[in-house]
């Protein structure tokens, strides 16, 4: 395998690895491109940085030789972190491929819950047809109880008096009372308008003939 052909393999992965210190080691994390689930290689340690770490560290308490030869080791370090990372790398791809199959239509690359390995395709070219069925039905029962709710909704509609007007919020405390005729706040009596008896018209209370056909309303 080339190294181009590897690195197009690895368009879904994140390099967790360290270049440097105690904890200096080659680590990465492959992900499905379909569900995104997370497989993660196992730490390999980078021990070069590693001892330039440690030396580092002792120079820092006893200084002198310990610090010129951490210097030394650093550099070398340094110098073999990029092959010694390109061959860990090459090495996690290799290891990820057990983990994860390129559909052969969109070229992602899926985990093996997202594969139908006898078609080599993934599950978004490729759907299950026991899912879809299921899912479906599940849709099409969704919409038809929300078609009957709608259906039941506007018989229930036609029962309320839609040309009454009230009092949304309290004139008192200015709570919102939903049409109560009690502020559910402070308690205060809501001004409940009437209807005129003889052409429905919208009345304060207490009004003895309707403002709009003349009609007693007492």
């Amino acid at each position: 395998m080339s190294d181009q052909a590897a690195y197009k393999f690895s368009n879904n992965y994140s390099d967790l690895s360290n270049s440097s210190g105690v904890d200096a080691g080659f680590q990465f994390e492959f992900h499905c491109e379909r569900c995104s689930d997370r497989w993660r290689t196992t730490f390999k340690p980078y021990r070069s940085a590693q001892a330039s770490g440690w030396l580092s560290k002792g120079a820092g308490i006893f200084g002198g030789l310990l610090g010129n030869a951490s210097s030394v080791l650093n550099g070398l370090a340094e110098a073999g972190w990029h092959s010694a990372r390109d061959q860990a790398f090459k090495d996690a791809i290799d290891e990820g491929k057990q983990h994860f199959n390129r559909c052969s239509s969109c070229h992602d690359y899926v985990c093996g819950t997202c594969f139908d390995s006898e078609r080599g395709l993934c599950f978004n070219c490729a759907p299950n047809v026991k899912v879809a069925i299921t899912r479906s039905r599940a849709q099409g029962e969704v919409q038809s109880a929300s078609e009957v709710a709608h259906d039941e909704g506007r018989s229930r509609g036609v029962r309320h008096d839609v040309r009454q007007e009230m009092q949304l919020v309290c004139p008192h405390c200015r709570a919102e009372t939903h049409g109560a005729k009690f502020c559910p706040e402070c308690g205060f009596k809501m001004a409940q308008q009437i209807q005129c008896r003889g052409c429905s018209t919208s009345l304060e209370p207490g009004t003895k003939f309707c403002t709009e056909c003349g009609e007693r309303q007492g």
